[in-house]
């Protein structure tokens, strides 16, 4: 295949849905003042104290991402670019990194328009090399090394990438996932020889940029294509509505696998800002908020679940100074996640929510501060973003009336350009313009409700598609491989709320006749081979059968699960020191799970990453002891972390002491011992 010839069939394996160049270059601020007076007002409280805002124009868009980045480096060139545990580079540094990467990548492959992919984890040089694919003028798939091998080899073969770029940390990875048959690239060994000076490829701001996975409801992800303008657009949008200036410093918690991820990539980098990349994974919750306010960050874009566990661990609300902007995304915000922004951040620190989808990016948002009114139904969304019209459709496809329900639809020229190689979807999910104009409508699947002045409320989703701790999930792709296990035969699952805007999954399963159920442990062991971590269900329930309507499940018939132990591969053991006793009550508060015995799984009992930060952080407030997250992810137990934590206070105090202090303790109510072991603790 010769080099041109990607960009002649790229349109057919997307569905042809390429978007044209609009015209109209209508100022962002032309948007922003139709606006309520009240949210300009707010708006306007949003500037940098010291920084000088640069309006991001909306002719600046009909570029490249890499032609956009080299402006900023081109104007600030010594300003700090990104900063991590390993790495700080300035914009010039990280320009001359990413140029090498880029040639290493051209010298390989050429300049042809393909998908290749990204194997790295959230750290400057998986920046460097998705700064370098696009000035290769490469589509980029980034692939996240933690999500599950089966997950990331169906994405490298449904996205037809040839190479994969990597380094030496996910190098055996690798070449586990290429088998042979895809070329690597290693990032941290590439030739002395490599210019650092930029290929200087002409990229027109229609060509691919980027392939996202997303969950799919055929069982399987599926990918949206996006193109620089797309991108562009997104992060002009963001970046004027937040007053993004070079004085900011961004925060990137979210995986750049996502869409997520990229907008914070992009609002930063793209404007001149500063990016940080904090993995809350392998660094933990216990030092987030001691980083958010080391490294002065500005602007902090967290899924609701982690902002939830951070400001409930905040004992004041005299921490970052310097914190402008909480934003919240990935999942429907409660009236917990306003009351808990109110009680633990200054008023000067402005909240702001949005609702988005990969396929169209953002549809609506809002900056809010401290007086604002919560609305008592349903999650508040804001108002359309500029060049977006929001329509409210009933089932025929019709706007609804006036305060009326209906399926939220997004009208624009900036749409992603449809689903990697499924015309079909494409054709189904984006429908053309009524008018026979250049925009094409997206059904988002998501029901709302328009308030006078144009402020829409969510009010659910009119499919089986959920936010899992801030990620999109299909049902049927978790159904789909809980059947794949040899001894179900029936499976269905069901998002259950566990508190206000907090989601998590079930799985009721039917077991094949006359073989023995499996334990939670290994229906976790065997769903984490195919499916990130997300998306395992936190309870497995077995069945007689499905209750059925009309032939499919029934889903609303299904028991809520218990807050009972499940059956366990262990016997139950319960606790018998006081240590032991103490940890029992915060895995039980935590998982809401009872009995817990000692020697438990804690993610066989509904466990998972963030809720293993929340066990960290309180045990180590407990007892003022150190230990990391991967501790549980390597011990899971309370026997085992109980060993380590008396370990530690008999170093402290001695054998002797932490003996009679343990003894003294048993007569103690639970609440009182906890208390004390916290005062010992110091």
């Amino acid at each position: 295949m010769e080099e041109h010839d990607w960009v002649n069939i790229i349109p057919v394996l997307v569905g042809g849905c390429l978007s044209v160049r609009q015209q109209h270059m209508t100022n962002i601020s032309t948007a922003i003042s139709d606006l309520p007076p009240e949210q300009r007002a707010i708006r306007d409280k949003c500037f940098h104290p010291a920084g000088t805002f640069v309006e991001f124009r909306k002719e600046e868009i009909e570029q490249s991402i890499p032609d956009r980045f080299e402006q900023m480096v081109s104007r600030y060139a010594d300003r700090l670019a990104v900063k991590t545990r390993n790495h700080t580079l300035t914009y010039d540094e990280l320009n001359k990194t990413s140029n090498r990467v880029a040639h290493a990548i051209l010298d390989q492959h050429g300049k042809r328009g393909e998908p290749i992919a990204l194997l790295l984890e959230n750290d400057a040089p998986q920046i460097a090399g998705v700064l370098g694919g696009l000035k290769a003028g490469k589509i980029l798939v980034t692939i996240d090394p933690s999500t599950p091998r089966a997950r990331n080899a169906y994405i490298l073969k449904d996205s037809q990438v040839n190479l994969i770029v990597t380094n030496n940390k996910n190098l055996y990875l690798a070449k586990e996932l290429s088998q042979n048959e895809l070329q690597l690239i290693n990032i941290d060994e590439l030739n002395d020889s490599l210019s650092d000076e930029a290929p200087g490829l002409s990229i027109p701001p229609d060509a691919f940029a980027f392939i996202v996975y997303t969950s799919g409801s055929t069982g399987k992800p599926k990918g949206v294509v996006e193109t620089h303008r797309f991108r562009l657009y997104e992060t002009m949008i963001r970046a004027n509505e937040l007053f993004v200036c070079p004085d900011d410093r961004l925060s990137l918690i979210h995986s750049l696998s996502f869409a997520s991820g990229l907008i914070n990539f992009a609002k930063s980098l793209l404007t001149g800002a500063s990016l940080f990349p904090f993995n809350v994974k392998s660094e933990g919750l216990y030092n987030l908020a001691n980083w958010l306010e080391q490294e002065s960050i500005t602007i902090v874009h967290f899924p609701p679940v982690v902002f939830r566990q951070l400001a409930e661990s905040l004992s004041d609300r005299k921490r970052f100074p310097n914190l402008r902007v909480v934003h919240l995304s990935g999942a429907p915000i409660t009236r917990l996640d306003f009351d808990l922004y109110k009680k633990a951040f200054a008023p000067r620190t402005l909240f702001y929510f949005h609702m988005g989808t990969t396929e169209t990016l953002m549809v609506c948002s809002a900056i809010v501060d401290q007086d604002f009114s919560f609305p008592e139904k349903g999650t508040p969304i804001g108002y359309p973003a500029p060049q977006k019209k929001v329509r409210l459709l009933d089932e025929n496809g019709r706007d609804v009336g006036p305060n009326d329900i209906g399926e939220i639809a997004v009208q624009s020229c900036y749409l992603t350009s449809g689903y990697w190689r499924q015309p079909e979807l494409t054709k189904a999910k984006f429908l053309p313009d009524p008018e026979g104009g250049g925009e094409r409508i997206y059904l988002t699947g998501d029901l709302g409700r328009k308030l006078p002045d144009g402020f829409l409320i969510h009010l659910g989703r009119k499919d089986f598609m959920v936010k899992i701790r801030g990620y999109r999930v299909e049902i049927a792709e978790v159904e789909r491989a809980l059947l794949t296990h040899r001894e179900i035969k029936e499976a269905a699952a069901v998002a259950w709320e566990r508190e206000p805007g907090e989601k998590y999954l079930a799985a009721y399963i039917v077991p094949r006749r006359h073989q023995p159920l499996p334990t939670p442990e290994e229906l976790h062991d065997f769903l984490g081979e195919t499916l990130p971590d997300y998306m395992i269900p936190s309870a497995f329930m077995f069945l007689e059968s499905l209750p059925l309507t009309n032939g499919k499940p029934d889903r609303a018939a299904l028991p809520r699960p218990d807050h009972q132990r499940p059956k366990m591969r262990n016997p139950f053991v319960p606790a018998e020191t006081e240590v032991e006793k103490v940890l029992v009550r915060i895995w039980d508060e935590v998982l809401d799970v009872r009995p817990i015995g000692i020697n438990d799984n804690f993610f066989a009992l509904g466990g998972h990453s963030l809720l293993a930060t929340q066990v960290i952080s309180r045990v180590i407030n407990t007892f003022k002891v150190e230990l990391s997250i991967q501790f549980l992810f390597e011990s899971p137990t309370v026997a085992d972390m109980a060993v380590v934590i008396t370990e530690n206070m008999a170093k402290k105090v001695g054998d002797k002491e932490l003996a009679r202090m343990l003894t003294e303790l048993e007569s103690l109510s639970e609440e009182e011992a906890q208390r004390r072991l916290a005062e010992e603790g110091k």
